[in-house]
């Protein structure tokens, strides 16, 4: 499964928004990907930041 498919599914199952660490530990990813695949779905525009370091789906 692709990271970014990862980030999206736990942020679904969780309905909430969560921290990039949180989010790595969910998915079993490491940390360092994770935040390089929220620049990217951020720029994408498929997720949001409701308040700083926090992420949720869109």
């Amino acid at each position: 499964m692709d990271i970014t498919e990862a980030i999206l599914k736990t942020l679904k199952e969780v309905g909430e928004p969560m921290k990039a660490g949180e989010i790595a530990e969910k998915a079993n990813v490491d940390k360092k990907e994770v935040d390089k695949a929220i620049k990217a779905l951020k720029a994408e525009d498929k997720i949001t930041s409701p308040k700083r370091c926090f992420y949720a789906i869109k």
